[in-house]
């Protein structure tokens, strides 16, 4: 009776309220030193603003590393090899599609061209995106008026970074490379939260998140060599960096995808006001991004990002 107990209990700890909330502040924290991590491996690695080549070949070793460690991970885990089921490549091919090819192709050109601060609060558009495709296109939630009220109090924010509505008519006021690739970089993101809830139903989400990164990795890496990038290793620090950006993707987006699994996916988002407040905090003390990131401007902008958050998922996890 007690063996019937644990097992069941085990099997729903996910969605056991406190460790949701430790877990997925844990992923934020992570998700959040992302953009600086990245901004100083450009550095680190000498890749200049024009390099596209060598900035997603970074981008592809990162997540080839992430894959890896993923896969090592749940397999040390489980005490044998994790492998996917033969009907679950066509899940893992969409998912290496969207979110590591299509997501961070648009990331990595993304902080080329802007400020991390920049880029993390506009990247909280993603929580927004993700409700209402969860609502109005996968149908996995239902829209109501507080998701919407959220949602405008978000978009008020991030359009507030960006400098309002003229900054999209006037020149030098917004750009395709840098903001117009962070939203990008954010519908991917979406997409590929409400597939992972969807596919899961059918494979491990941690095998999932694995071998999607390995192989879209492995894209990213043969076009960045393919437009001609290259990576110098300079020193340690390289290495180092590149580690912890692996570890970055290895972590927070396996257990991302495992709370996905057993949580409504407002449930999870809610928590996702987390990652922005982390990133510019963390942007400012690693990038000396101060002076944006403790301006009215956008501090307010990030106080209307998280409030959007909280409010589009909060009440009812349906």
């Amino acid at each position: 009776m007690t063996g019937t107990f644990t097992r069941k209990k085990d099997q729903v700890i996910w969605a056991y309220y406190p460790v949701t909330v430790i877990t997925a502040i844990f992923c934020c924290i992570l998700w959040g030193s992302a953009a600086p991590a990245i901004k100083i491996a450009y550095n680190l690695f000498q890749i200049s603003p024009d390099d596209t080549g060598s900035r997603i070949l970074l981008a592809g070793a990162r997540f080839t590393l992430a894959g890896l460690m993923t896969i090592v991970f749940a397999s040390i885990r489980s005490r044998k090899l994790m492998r996917p089921r033969k009907g679950s490549w066509k899940y893992i091919l969409v998912l290496g599609l969207i979110q590591t090819v299509g997501q961070y192709y648009f990331f990595f050109m993304a902080l080329a061209n802007a400020s991390s601060v920049r880029c993390t609060i506009i990247n909280a558009a993603s929580n927004f995106f993700t409700i209402l495709l969860a609502a109005l296109v996968f149908h996995l939630e239902k829209m109501t008026f507080r998701k919407i009220a959220g949602c405008v109090v978000g978009f008020a924010g991030i359009l507030l970074i960006l400098g309002g509505i003229g900054s999209f008519l006037e020149a030098g006021g917004f750009s395709f490379a840098g903001e117009g690739a962070v939203l990008l970089a954010a519908t991917f993101y979406a997409f590929s939260g409400c597939l992972i809830k969807i596919f899961s139903e059918y494979e491990d989400p941690v095998v999932l998140s694995g071998y999607q990164f390995v192989f879209g990795g492995i894209i990213l890496i043969v076009i960045g060599r393919a437009m001609g990038g290259a990576l110098h290793f300079t020193g340690s620090s390289c290495f180092l960096n590149l580690l912890y950006m692996g570890f970055i993707s290895a972590g927070a987006y396996t257990l991302w995808g495992i709370l996905l699994k057993y949580n409504p996916v407002s449930k999870v988002s809610i928590l996702g006001f987390v990652n922005p407040v982390m990133g510019v905090i963390l942007s400012a003390l690693l990038l000396g991004e101060n002076r944006e990131a403790f301006s009215m401007t956008g501090l307010l902008a990030l106080v209307l990002v998280s409030l959007g958050i909280m409010i589009v998922n909060t009440g009812n996890h349906t």
